[in-house]
């Protein structure tokens, strides 16, 4: 039975795993890491558990093909319990406050009573999203598999996307905010996601929740990590962690296996790479074999971002008033060479399971990029701690003046920064999503193969924009087919 190698046991990698099972080749993951998940995770500090990762997750209506590659992992299934809440979040600015409701019509109504001089706007907007609610994630075979049925049904349930793209694909999410009057819309528009995002990746975001198909599995990013990489196990699959791969061994145009940090060689009929790109080309393999495509992103730093953030996180009093996610603006906090005047908090209270009972956890974050990344790693040791805790005590005064009932309720757990999702999953200037997809340049995407080298695939968000856990998911999947399809083998897995 031919040998499936797997480096990174992320969500990509334990996808990759669980398939590769299901297709009848024995299957190996190689973590680095004490515990598998990769950026999909969770940990505890004082008796309170901090999630990482899941703010909605997309595939969670049964009616969708992701819901089924969900299931067919271990992540969620009929039985599985989601956070109750009624909105995607919340922005305050200049004493006013609005929401985007799960519930459109609610939204609707909300916003045009905040600003009925922007009323056509409103609608256009609420309109567009309705539009998006259908637009689907492939995951039943990588697009260039697909023939022309495939395409024809992937496009009866996405026929009102062009409307979406025509509408909102060549504006970024600043430009949607200057088409409203309202100073409190106009923030909201670019306040969930980077303002150099195109415009229809909120679109799309808000859809995916207000159709159904993002929802919060209660327990967080950790427990579902830790449900897949159980059923990985189950299946027989063997899974190594605190295993650190040091080299993809290639001999001529073929991998040989992997090459451990402690030196010992595995032998692999086929690897599938399930890490970082950027830690991929140049560190495991070498830098020429990065496809065209990526090479581009990486070098077209301003068309091509990412995004990362320095976070906070607290535990408070479960009677703070705030559900799910609030942007609000405050006195300017500094980081390197750029200002913040904007933060944003989430309140976890949704989850019972994550605080001791009448308490909560609260998380604070500042979303941030290259250049901060660039900032925070030129620090030594000593000015890093210095400057982390010095930021952190002012985003707690920051909150506490915004929200004067949690005065002497507040208390700080943890804080972290673009450097710790760099140095526990190698993760590209700090970057927990893929490439930012930026008005007038192509979504960032490539197959996951490896020319000149047969037998070698990638897996992970990173083969296409705008990444994330549902792009790994598919993609250790998609990894699978096309070592199925090498073999001449039905892809259908």
């Amino acid at each position: 039975m031919a040998k499936v190698i797997i480096v990174g046991g992320g969500i990509a990698g334990l996808s990759a795993g669980i398939y590769a099972l299901k297709a009848g080749y024995e299957a190996e993951i190689y973590e680095k890491n004490p515990i598998a998940g990769g950026e999909c995770m969770g940990w505890s500090r004082k008796g309170y558990h901090i999630d990482n990762c899941i703010h909605w997750l997309t595939g969670t209506d049964p009616k969708t093909g992701l819901w089924e590659t969900w299931k067919t992992v271990g992540a969620i299934d009929e039985n599985t319990e989601y956070a109750e809440t009624s909105k995607f979040y919340s922005s305050r600015a200049e004493g006013r406050e609005v929401t985007l409701w799960n519930d459109l019509d609610r939204t609707e109504k909300e916003l045009i009573e905040e600003s009925p001089e922007d009323a056509e706007e409103i609608k256009k907007f609420i309109q567009h999203v309705r539009y998006a609610e259908d637009c689907v994630i492939p995951s039943i075979k990588p697009m260039d598999m697909m023939g022309i049925r495939d395409y024809i049904e992937m496009g009866k349930g996405m026929a009102n996307m062009p409307k979406v793209m025509k509408e909102y694909g060549k504006i970024n999410c600043f430009e949607l905010g200057k088409r409203f009057k309202s100073p409190v819309i106009r923030k909201m528009m670019s306040d969930y996601l980077p303002g150099e995002y195109t415009a229809y990746s909120l679109i799309v975001s808000y859809a995916t929740m207000t159709s159904g198909n993002g929802k919060i599995p209660m327990m967080g990013s950790l427990a579902m990590s830790l449900r897949i990489a159980e059923r990985f196990k189950e299946m027989g699959g063997v899974l190594h962690t605190a295993s650190p791969v040091s080299e993809i061994v290639i001999k001529g145009k073929k991998t040989e296996g992997i090459k451990l940090e402690d030196g010992s060689f595995v032998p692999a009929d086929y690897v599938i790479s399930a890490v970082d790109t950027g830690f991929l080309f140049g560190k495991l393999i070498d830098g020429k074999y990065m496809p065209k495509e990526l090479a581009k992103a990486y070098e077209k730093r301003e068309a091509y971002p990412v995004t990362t953030g320095f976070q906070v996180a607290y535990a408070i009093d479960a009677d703070f008033s705030g559900e799910d996610t609030i942007f609000f603006d405050c006195e300017p906090v500094k980081i390197g060479t750029r200002t913040f005047g904007r933060i944003s908090v989430k309140n976890y209270a949704y989850d019972k399971s994550f605080a001791p009972e009448g308490k909560a956890v609260l998380q604070a974050n500042l979303i941030q990029t290259d250049a901060d990344y660039e900032y925070w790693a030129s620090l030594t040791k000593e000015e890093y701690a210095v400057k982390k805790a010095e930021l952190s005590e002012q985003i707690t005064q920051r909150i506490v003046k915004e929200f004067p009932e949690l005065e002497g309720k507040i208390e700080l757990l943890d804080s972290w920064s673009p450097l710790t999702y760099n140095r526990y999953c190698n993760a590209y200037h700090g970057s927990y999503m893929g490439f930012v997809t930026t008005v007038g340049n192509k979504q960032m995407r490539f197959k996951g193969t490896v020319k000149g080298v047969d037998n070698l695939y990638i897996a992970g968000q990173w083969v296409m924009s705008p990444g994330g856990l549902p792009i790994a998911l598919v993609s250790g999947k998609f990894a699978v087919q096309r070592i199925l399809k090498k073999a001449g083998k039905s892809i259908l897995i």
